[in-house]
């Protein structure tokens, strides 16, 4: 005679559910460092210089020169990897997804770098490095657009960082474990891997081909058409800025950018005019919207029951 299951209850799925949460590693805790830093709208002025810092590595210019829409789509790329990173700090139970769909994604990646090697986009020789990137620019960039850190901070910092590359499925042996583990890794790697790629040289350069973003209303986007010959010599040459300026300048010597006494001036009045504007800005504008939603959902007591929108 057939049987049949019963149904399952829904407190016991409830239950396994839970469970597979526990067993997922977690994203940094709400009220952290990494909480405040990486929803920050200056966030979006540290970022070229960590994905430069990143494509500096000849295993990941090959990955990225091959199988990157950077050139084609710049735009959809850039929105699509900023919302990556927010989800691992602010996705709540959606970030440890996230970071299975990012290691599908560089599943298939793989070929020859620039010095001959073969690669494989998920090694975690090159894979480690892409998150390792992020804690100095957070570090460099925060005593410019922030505030220096304290130690405590920086240590509480970095075993957040560890918690990203944890959800991005790094095994802690792939991964300098202290401070004083990191710094010594992270001068070995700029002295033994890191150079200046073509694909670094590109994102760096101020006169390629970039096509004009399609955003906004049809009014909007008929006058950022007329206007882009213009908006895209200013829009290389802050990204160039940010870049070089935003990254440490062992980081930058090693990637080959060029940077004077006078820049250096320049980038510090910059930073300070929006160091003092941003915490001005109402939380709509300072925050960018995972993590202003993610707040929302802290303050009002119900971060672990509301995942952020897919």
């Amino acid at each position: 005679m057939e049987t049949t299951q019963p149904p399952e209850r829904p407190e016991a799925a409830s239950r396994e559910a839970a469970a597979r949460r526990r067993a997922e590693p977690a994203p940094p805790p709400p009220g952290g460092v990494l909480w405040t830093l990486a929803g920050d709208v200056r966030q979006l002025l540290m970022l070229p210089a960590a994905f430069t810092l990143q494509v500096a590595h000849p295993a990941v210019a090959a990955g990225v020169d091959s199988y990157s829409v950077f050139r084609t789509d710049p735009w959809g790329r850039g929105e699509r990897s900023l919302r990556s990173v927010q989800l691992w700090t602010y996705g709540g139970a959606q970030a440890a997804e996230e970071g299975r769909r990012v290691r599908r994604l560089h599943r298939d990646i793989q070929g020859t770098d620039t010095r001959g090697r073969r690669y494989h986009a998920l090694d975690p020789a090159c894979y480690a490095w892409v998150h390792a990137t992020g804690f100095p620019i957070y570090h460099h960039a925060g005593r410019y657009l922030l505030r220096p850190l304290t130690p405590a901070q920086e240590r509480r910092l970095y075993q957040e960082w560890l918690q990203i590359g944890r959800i991005l499925g790094l095994r802690d042996r792939d991964m300098p474990q202290t401070i004083e583990e990191y710094w010594p890794y992270y001068r070995r790697m700029l002295a033994e891997e890191i150079e200046p790629t073509a694909v670094a040289r590109e994102l760096v350069a101020t006169d390629v081909p970039l096509p004009c973003p399609k955003v906004g209303s049809r009014p909007v986007r008929l006058l950022l058409r007329l206007t882009w010959p213009v908006l895209r010599v200013w829009f290389l040459r802050l990204r160039a800025f940010v870049t070089a300026g935003y990254m440490p300048p062992e980081a930058r010597a090693a990637v080959g950018l060029e940077w004077t006494p006078a820049q250096e001036r320049k980038l510090r009045r910059f930073s300070a005019v929006v160091r003092v504007v941003v915490p001005l800005l109402p939380e709509r504008l300072r925050y960018l919207p995972l993590a202003r939603e993610a707040r929302a959902r802290w303050r009002a007591g119900t971060w672990d029951e509301v995942p952020a929108r897919p």
